[in-house]
């Protein structure tokens, strides 16, 4: 296994140089098709969140692939500039990450549910895209199934949270009050369809924003106002709290836009109007911070939880789940090599069904044609049958009982 990762998360750059690695699913699609070219890389998996970006590559034992200056082409950006902020793993500290990663002990918000969908969403992408080679497949798998064992066995104080409510709940830190404020959520994704539940809970009067072209084809948490993404400048002057979370490459808010139609308003109300950006690239222009009665957040301003003594013990819960998952995953990469014994076995199994169907075959009306072809259906069934159970022993079973299974099916195959 020669396994790399190399990402940029919250913990080591702001939003401002975040947002230069984030990928739209458009460009995600345009990475991996670049990605494939490469002849030194034998899958990968990119994971693109408002709070980290991960790329994610099997490769071949001999590449001289350097991941900073790789990825950094991909984007367009200068190495010797970004390196710094970029954090490199690989094989055995690498396989750690994942499965933390996929518990939500990596995230801003300790325990968080989100970031699981994410990380299977990145694996279903990578399969879509026929990037994801075995290990990665089944690194990812194996991640995610261990972040749901975490998720039944240990409840963590924040768990449950998304960014949405924790940016809600940063709101009444603040003081302010959300029941019956109106509130513009700018974006239908998973992200906006949170941030509006989550304001809809605290009582709040909310309109949601949906692109014309696809009004009908796109559901809104129920209660929720829809409205057409163009009016949203018409709509902007009478709220108290205006959210944008989409995963638009350009600004959804800016400063002109505010001033072109809200200027006189904001003067009459006197009051401060919150806006607040949960997306990375950023959906608002940060120059919006400097107008008058207005307050700007964005996804750095929300604060990281510090961890309770019951956090720490639910941490080490956690981590003794984590450590039997990773145990599996090198449990299966060890047992690899018998990857094309197990494959010989089913052969040769098929090979003595078809032996045993020549009888019963004569009986049959059928022409010689005919009889080659279903023997052949036949014989490639067999043989995935029997490779199936043995790789789901492979992957469930102790590896010496594996092992052993493979050599006591060999000897009857020899034998025979």
């Amino acid at each position: 296994m020669n396994l790399k990762m190399i990402g940029i998360d919250y913990t080591t750059a702001q939003i401002d140089i975040r947002q230069s690695f984030s990928f739209t699913k458009k460009a995600m699609a345009s990475a991996m098709d670049q990605i494939q070219k490469n002849s030194e890389i034998r899958g990968c998996v990119l994971i693109s969140t408002c709070n980290r970006m991960e790329l994610w590559l099997s490769l071949a034992k001999d590449s001289k692939i350097v991941l900073s200056e790789f990825l950094c082409g991909l984007k367009g950006l200068s190495a010797q500039e970004y390196a710094a902020y970029l954090v490199e793993r690989e094989n055995r500290q690498a396989v750690e990450h994942l499965f933390y990663l996929s518990a939500g002990l990596k995230s801003q918000i300790m325990g968080e549910d989100q970031i699981l969908t994410q990380v299977k969403e990145a694996l279903a992408f990578a399969r879509e895209q026929e990037c994801a080679d075995q290990v990665l497949e089944v690194l990812f798998r194996m991640a995610v199934t261990a972040g749901k064992r975490v998720k039944s066995h240990v409840v963590l104080d924040k768990a449950n949270f998304s960014a949405a409510h924790h940016a809600v709940e940063f709101l009444k830190s603040l003081g302010y009050r959300l029941k019956g404020k109106c509130c513009l959520v700018i974006g239908n994704g998973e992200m906006g369809k949170l941030t509006a539940q989550a304001l809809m809970e605290e009582g709040a009067d909310v309109a949601v924003t949906v692109r014309q072209y696809r009004s009908g084809m796109v559901n809104i948490p129920k209660g929720a106002k829809r409205m057409d993404y163009g009016e949203r400048y018409q709509y902007i002057p009478r709220c108290d709290f205006v959210v944008s979370a989409t995963a638009s490459p350009n600004f959804t808010i800016t400063r002109e836009g505010i001033l072109g139609c809200c200027k006189e308003v904001h003067v009459k109300k006197g009051q401060e109007q919150v806006f607040l950006d949960l997306a990375v690239p950023r959906d608002m222009e940060p120059a919006i911070a400097r107008l008058e009665h207005v307050r700007y957040f964005d996804m750095d301003s929300l604060p990281v939880e510090l961890q309770s003594e019951q956090m720490r013990y639910q941490y080490q819960q956690a981590e003794e789940i984590l450590k039997e998952e990773i145990q599996k995953f090198e449990d299966w990469q060890q047992c690899r090599d018998l990857a094309p014994r197990i494959q010989q076995i089913g052969e040769d199994a098929a090979k003595e069904l078809i032996w045993r169907l020549e009888k019963p075959l004569r009986h049959l009306e059928l022409s010689e044609q005919e009889k080659e072809l279903f023997q052949k259906r036949v014989q490639d069934t067999a043989a995935k049958v029997v490779g199936k159970l043995l790789f789901e022993l492979r992957d469930q079973a102790e590896q010496e009982t594996l092992r052993r299974t493979v050599e006591i099916m060999e000897n009857i195959y020899k034998s025979s």
